[in-house]
């Protein structure tokens, strides 16, 4: 009340508590006279009942009361969280010392006699008034300035939080940067894919890159965030195809605690973590229909729920999406949306497979190579034209993955400084029949499956002897009329 009296050009605010009316009168009209404002109280209950009411910022307040006495109402103003702070100053005749340390002990911080003297008034209620107004004064500012702290420690706190999750991200990023210094390819093919990544990467478009299994549409999705106004933010890779639909929610969009049995803790959403940076969402057209409703609405808005919470959270975002689906043909059977997929379609770019980039074979063998070379001490000196031929003339079903498991292979079982490269035996097949390009990949599948006895996933499966994912591996078998034979 000391600063709101300050703003009327008045001194404060001062409770005068006795049962003389004379009295009562007296100190009213003095304080109102230097410009306190002043309110009279008969009783200590009535005291109690206007201090609680308008907080003043003193209390002159007699010993001697009817009802209860001074000691005890000043006893309950300190109690009261209210008005524990509003000084009290005592007024009495008696001059016994007991009396006055009663006073103390209850909480009075001053001692007026009676019959009062004006100047003696004048001064130790200025006196408390104003160190009354100074103490509300810096309480306020250290409560100002312990809310800006805490607001700044839950900034940094969150900022804590996020760069760790980036952490984990970015450690995955600096692998693969080491696997992948550059973008391997200087056929016609790839240098126009690469003139659309200069194009884009610098705009917050979102790019949809589709392409065969195994092409490198992660190494574009990279290419593109490296080169944009985001490079310095780790990018966010999600591998939809390979989270549980039971799941993808909440690895996107985040979770609260307690939003579902096992949920035990808080846990960011791969969008939150992406905020300022570029999120990959890799086979994104393996997401259930229900969660590609909520993706188009962060596309579209910015704005997100975590799973189990009403709070909307904005965050800035730029998406890249892969698929080695043909979501136009998706949208038709009605297994995508078409909203979604023209919300994602801005600015397509389509990596041609590797059948189609013969000249950069050589390279990416050169490029595999090296790697291994790193790896397991070994070193290469040159490459049989026959067998660099034959790689030129496989047509690569599983893409650069599948050549770089076949350079893998080959530089386990060389011994010398030349490469022993061993083309899948299906090659030869195809070459004396010239059969179609499918027919070629269904003869290719159908022997890796005969070698695993049909084993389709894991350790030596046919998909990793492939270098495919397991769902892909079974999506290409569907499409390509595949069927395990009964037993």
């Amino acid at each position: 009340m000391a600063s709101d009296m300050c703003e009327l050009g008045r001194k404060g605010s001062v409770l005068v508590v006795d049962d003389d009316l004379a009295a009562r009168q007296s100190l009213e009209g003095l304080l109102g006279s230097r410009g306190y404002e002043v309110r009279c109280a008969p009783s200590g209950f009535t005291a109690l009942m206007f201090a609680q009411e308008e907080l003043p910022d003193l209390v002159l307040l007699d010993v001697r009361l009817p009802d209860v006495d001074g000691l005890e109402v000043c006893r309950r103003l300190k109690t009261d969280p209210r008005t524990m702070r509003t000084p009290v100053i005592f007024l009495s005749a008696l001059k016994e010392t007991e009396e006055k340390v009663k006073g103390f002990a209850a909480g009075g911080v001053d001692y007026i006699g009676k019959p009062i003297q004006v100047d003696e008034v004048l001064a130790r209620v200025e006196a408390h008034v104003t160190l009354h107004g100074l103490r509300l004064d810096l309480e306020r500012r250290v409560e100002a300035r312990t809310e800006e702290l805490q607001a700044r420690l839950r900034e940094i706190e969150a900022l804590k939080q996020q760069l760790e999750q980036e952490n984990i991200y970015l450690r995955e990023e600096v692998k693969q940067l080491f696997a992948h210094e550059e973008i391997v390819g200087q056929s016609d093919a790839m240098r126009r894919v690469l003139a659309q990544v200069e194009q884009v990467a610098p705009t917050d478009s979102t790019v949809l890159i589709a392409g065969e299994t195994g092409v490198g549409k992660e190494l574009i999705a990279r290419a593109i965030h490296n080169l944009s106004r985001r490079k310095d933010r780790a990018l966010v890779t999600v591998n939809c195809a390979a989270l549980p639909s039971s799941l993808i929610e909440s690895e996107l969009f985040g979770r609260e605690k307690g939003a579902y049995t096992g949920a035990m803790t808080m846990m960011k959403g791969r969008f939150e973590v992406a905020d300022g940076s570029t999120l990959f969402l890799d086979e994104i057209g393996e997401l259930p229909l229900e969660v590609q409703a909520k993706l188009l609405r962060a596309l579209e808005e910015g704005r997100l729920e975590r799973l189990g919470s009403a709070m909307t959270l904005q965050v800035d975002v730029r998406i890249i999406a892969a698929s080695n689906r043909d979501l136009e043909h998706d949208v038709q059977e009605g297994t995508f949306r078409r909203d979604l997929y023209y919300r994602l379609n801005v600015f397509p770019i389509a990596v041609p497979p590797l059948r189609d980039r013969g000249d950069d074979i050589p390279l990416l063998v050169w490029a595999f190579v090296q790697e291994f070379e790193k790896k397991m001490g070994k070193r290469i000196e040159s490459i049989p034209k026959r067998a660099m031929d034959a790689l030129r003339r496989y047509p690569w079903p599983g893409n650069a993955r599948e050549l770089r498991n076949v350079i893998e292979h080959a530089m386990i079982v060389s011994g010398g400084k030349s490469l022993s490269v061993r083309i899948p035996a299906v090659r030869s097949v195809g070459l004396a029949l010239s059969p179609a390009l499918e027919d070629v990949e269904r003869e290719h599948v159908l022997s890796v499956l005969e070698q695993t006895g049909w084993r389709v996933a894991g350790l030596g499966g046919a998909a990793a002897r492939l270098g495919l994912k397991r769902t892909t591996l079974q999506s290409r078998m569907k499409k390509l009329g595949i069927k395990r034979p009964a037993s």
